[in-house]
């Protein structure tokens, strides 16, 4: 139960569940097994069936409360359960670690609940585990719903997002970080627009996820049809209870491989030509050619000379070799 935020309020109070809640809710043993777990009736009195399904405490950050346990054991046959509380239900005391209870008889088991000075607002629940061995072999699960009080602050940011892959494999790589004091579970809408107009619309839904406050997590999202030839803006927006709003974007550019090696092909064949041309024209100056001679002593060529260079340059192509 115990999460990390700065909040702080005072005040206390404690509370149980009305009866006419759900009775369904109450975790009790196996039949079988012939003795149950349940919240204690309240100033004494025996089990019945408007006892509370479950345990309710209500305070502020700081607060210390108590509350008991009732184990129940009609066989002729003394029972020895063992007690603990759920992960979640680290803020729980038990009285006792192992009870036995006499045939034909009820035990009750004193239990504290200490709320951390720095607990969020709001629900957490745990749990208060009873089991037994042998004959009356069993398990008990009794929910134990807290309720810390105080200001309670929503919000969440997208961080991170990328694309990574192209075509089939192409995936939408995120963060979710709970920033407030409450539980928070996130919605997530998609979108992204290329040059043309929109490519993806993914309308708003809920994440199996709870986020914790302070809690942060890596998700992905697969994307198996993205544009293969397109400059995209991609927009994340998560929302949740409480007026939690974040938002981030990031942009994808796929070009494909076999025309990016074209285009660089064609630039160095082009490149490689023109080299070409410029060698064959040097060496045939060095070997007379009158208007080379002419050039290099600051003569204009004529335009005969012109023209039979810009022919020869035509003749070479891109793919001549010197």
């Amino acid at each position: 139960m115990p999460f990390r935020t700065r909040a702080a309020v005072s005040g206390a109070v404690l509370a149980t569940a009305a009866a006419l809640l759900c009775p369904a809710a109450a975790a009790a043993a196996p039949a079988e097994t012939g003795w149950s777990a349940a919240p204690a009736p309240g100033d004494g009195a025996g089990p019945s069936a408007q006892d509370r399904p479950y345990f309710y405490l209500e305070g502020a950050p700081g607060t210390v409360m108590n509350d008991r346990l009732s184990l129940s054991n009609p066989t002729g046959r003394a029972v020895t359960v063992r007690l603990h509380s759920s992960d979640s239900g680290a803020w729980i005391a038990l009285a006792a670690k192992e009870v036995k209870v006499p045939p034909r008889t009820r035990a009750s088991v004193p239990f504290t609940v200490t709320v951390p000075r720095d607990a969020a607002p709001g629900g957490h629940p745990g749990a208060l585990i009873a089991t037994s061995g042998g004959k009356g072999a069993g398990r008990a699960a009794v929910p134990v719903h807290l309720r810390v009080t105080g200001p309670t602050l929503s919000a969440l940011t997208v961080e991170n997002v990328s694309v990574r892959g192209q075509g089939d494999a192409a995936v939408i790589r995120y963060t979710l970080v709970n920033r407030g004091n409450t539980v928070l579970t996130p919605r997530l809408t998609v979108r992204a627009d290329g040059v043309f107009g929109p490519v993806l619309r993914r309308a708003a839904r809920t994440l199996p996820l709870a986020l914790r406050p302070g809690e942060g997590a890596d998700l992905t999202e697969k994307w198996p049809d993205p544009p293969g030839l397109d400059a995209v803006d991609l927009r994340l927006t998560v929302t949740a209870r409480g007026g939690a709003h974040g938002s981030a974007s990031t942009s994808y550019a796929a070009v494909p491989w076999g025309a990016t090696a074209g285009a660089a092909l064609a630039l160095a064949a082009g490149a490689g030509g023109l080299v070409v041309v410029r060698r064959r024209r040097r060496s045939q100056g060095a070997g007379g050619v009158p208007g080379e001679r002419g050039a290099a002593a600051g003569e204009r060529p004529s335009g005969t000379e012109v023209a039979d260079a810009a022919g020869e340059l035509a003749s070479t192509g891109s793919g001549a070799r010197s």
